[in-house]
C-alpha cells in the first residue's frame, strides 16, 4: 500500500496530539490498483421448436415463468437485503472513532514479487490519520496491493467486518503490532532482538510493515534495508497469537425491541456500554425527547453519563405510539492496538498501531411496535416482556445480547417487519396475477407456430 505525506503546516490541535504519538515525515508514491475485466454473453438468436412441440412447451414455460418472477421478487425484497447485510441482520449500529487518513508518514522502501514474476519496489511504513473530533492514529496498511489515498474518510472496524475476517493470522498480526514500533519504542533494544544491527524510525517502520503483509495475505516481499528485512523475518518467526481487540466504545445490542404495555409504559433494554474511556456521556436523540422516552438505570434514574459495563433502558411512557428512539454516547479513549479501521475499499484497510486520546461515539436504537394481546404464561405470568415484568415484578429486558443467553427471551408475536413482510406478501400476489394474465393474452411462440399449422391443414 502506498500513500503521498502531506507537506502542509498541521493547526495546534493536530500538532498537540502528534506530540503524543511522534512521526518522523517522509514521502511516498501511489501504487497502481489492478482493474476488473468486463465480459459479455452471447444470447441464442431463437427457438427452434414449432408445431405441436411449441404447445407444449409453452404450457411448461408458462408456470415456469411465473416461479422465476415470484422467486426474483422474493431475493430482491426487503426482507431478503436485511438477510445478507449483517450489520443491519445483528442491529448493529456504527462505533467507535471514524478518522480521515493524512498519508504515509514514517517509511522505507520494500521489493515486491509478484506472481507473474515482475519485481518493483514500494513505500512500507507508517500511516498517520485524524480523528474526527480529535486525536491521532499511528496506522499500518493490512493489504499490499491497494493504494491508500490521503483524505480518504475511514470508520472503526472489528475484524469481521475487514479484510482479516477469516484470517487465522489476525491474532499473529496483532502480536507484531503490539512488540514492534512504534509500541516497543526502544529502537537500541528492538534491534538487539531481533539480531537487526541498528534500527532507525525508517526502517523499524518498514520491517514491520513488511511482516504484516506477510501475514495479511503470503506476499512475497522483502524490506529493502538489511536491518528492517531482518526485523522482518523475526517479527513472523515469533510472532504468538492474541485476540482481538475491543472496540474504543461500543454499546451491546445496537437494537432494542418490543412492545409498550402497563399503566406506566415500559422499559427496552438492556444496552451495556463498553469502552476504554473513563466515563462518557449519554444523550437521547431529539425525537426520544420529543415523545418523553428517557435513557435510565437500573433503577430508573436518568442518566446523562455512564462508564464501562454501564447498563442503560429506554423507559417509554404509556400510551406512546409506535416509533423509535435513539441514544447517542461519545466520549475519549485511545483506540486499542490492532483496531481495523476501514473505508469502504478492502485494500486499503489500516490497522492501528498507536493512539492518542481519541474522540469514540456509538449508538443504540429503540423500537416499540403496538403491543398484542397479552399471553397467559404458566404460573400466571402476563406476557413476555413489560407485561410480564409488571405482574412476575421483575424487570424482563425486550431484546437481549447475544452475549447474553440468560437475557433471551421467547417472541412477542410483533416486530418492527410485519408492515414490510405484509406489503411483500400482497406485491407478490398482484405480480403473479399480471404474469398470468399477459400470458394468457400473448401466448408464446410455439403455440403460435402450433396455431398456424393446424390452420393450414384445415
Amino acid at each position: 500500500m502506498d500513500g503521498s505525506p502531506s507537506a502542509s503546516t498541521p493547526p495546534p490541535a493536530v500538532a498537540a496530539a502528534r506530540a503524543a504519538i511522534p512521526l518522523p515525515a517522509g514521502t511516498g508514491a501511489p501504487a497502481a490498483v489492478p482493474g476488473d475485466a468486463t465480459r459479455a454473453a452471447a444470447r441464442p438468436a431463437g427457438d427452434p421448436g414449432a408445431g405441436t412441440g411449441g404447445a407444449a412447451r409453452g404450457a411448461v414455460r408458462r408456470p415456469l415463468a411465473v416461479a422465476l418472477l415470484t422467486a426474483a421478487a422474493l431475493a430482491s425484497g426487503p426482507g431478503a437485503r436485511a438477510a445478507t447485510d449483517p450489520d443491519q441482520a445483528g442491529g448493529r449500529a456504527a462505533e467507535g472513532a471514524s478518522a480521515v487518513l493524512d498519508g504515509l508518514k514514517t517509511y522505507g522502501q520494500a521489493v515486491l514479487r509478484a506472481g507473474d514474476g515482475s519485481v518493483r519496489q514500494i513505500p512500507a511504513g507508517l500511516y498517520e490519520m485524524r480523528v474526527d473530533g480529535g486525536g491521532m492514529l499511528q496506522t499500518y496498511g493490512v493489504g499490499i496491493a491497494g493504494s491508500a489515498q490521503p483524505q480518504a474518510r475511514y470508520t472503526e472496524s472489528g475484524w469481521n467486518g475487514s479484510p482479516l475476517a477469516g484470517n487465522a493470522e489476525a491474532g499473529r498480526i496483532r502480536w507484531v503490532l503490539e512488540h514492534s514500533y512504534p509500541q516497543h519504542n526502544d529502537l537500541a533494544g528492538l534491534a538487539k532482538e531481533a539480531g537487526a544491527g541498528a534500527l532507525t524510525a525508517e526502517s523499524a517502520a518498514a520491517g514491520t510493515q513488511v511482516a504484516i503483509w506477510r501475514l495479511a495475505e503470503g506476499a512475497q516481499v522483502e524490506a529493502a534495508d538489511p536491518a528492517a528485512a531482518r526485523l522482518a523475518d523475526y517479527l513472523q518467526r515469533e510472532a504468538g497469537r492474541l485476540p482481538e481487540p475491543p472496540a474504543s466504545l461500543d454499546l451491546d445490542p445496537g437494537q432494542v425491541s418490543g412492545p409498550v404495555t402497563g399503566p406506566t409504559g415500559g422499559r427496552l433494554g438492556p444496552v451495556t456500554v463498553r469502552t476504554g474511556a473513563q466515563s462518557v456521556t449519554v444523550t437521547p436523540d431529539a425525537a426520544a425527547a420529543a415523545m418523553g422516552v428517557r435513557v435510565v438505570d437500573a433503577e430508573g434514574r436518568p442518566l446523562d453519563s455512564a462508564g464501562n459495563g454501564s447498563r442503560l433502558w429506554f423507559e417509554v411512557p404509556a400510551g406512546t405510539p409506535d416509533g423509535t428512539a435513539t441514544v447517542v454516547v461519545q466520549g475519549s479513549t485511545k483506540v486499542p492496538v490492532g483496531r481495523v479501521f476501514a473505508s469502504g475499499v478492502p485494500a486499503e484497510a489500516q490497522i492501528v498501531a498507536g493512539s492518542s486520546d481519541a474522540a469514540a461515539t456509538a449508538t443504540a436504537t429503540a423500537v416499540w411496535p403496538r403491543a398484542q394481546p397479552p399471553a397467559q404464561g404458566p404460573a400466571g405470568t402476563v406476557g413476555t416482556l413489560a407485561g410480564a415484568s409488571e405482574v412476575a415484578g421483575t424487570e424482563v429486558p425486550a431484546t437481549a445480547s447475544p452475549d447474553s443467553p440468560d437475557e433471551r427471551l421467547a417472541t412477542s408475536g410483533s416486530s418492527a417487519a410485519t408492515p414490510v413482510i405484509a406489503s411483500l406478501a400482497v406485491g407478490l400476489v398482484v405480480l403473479g396475477g399480471m404474469v398470468v394474465l399477459l400470458l394468457r393474452k400473448r401466448p408464446l411462440e410455439g403455440e403460435e407456430d402450433a396455431a398456424g399449422s393446424e390452420g393450414a391443414e384445415g
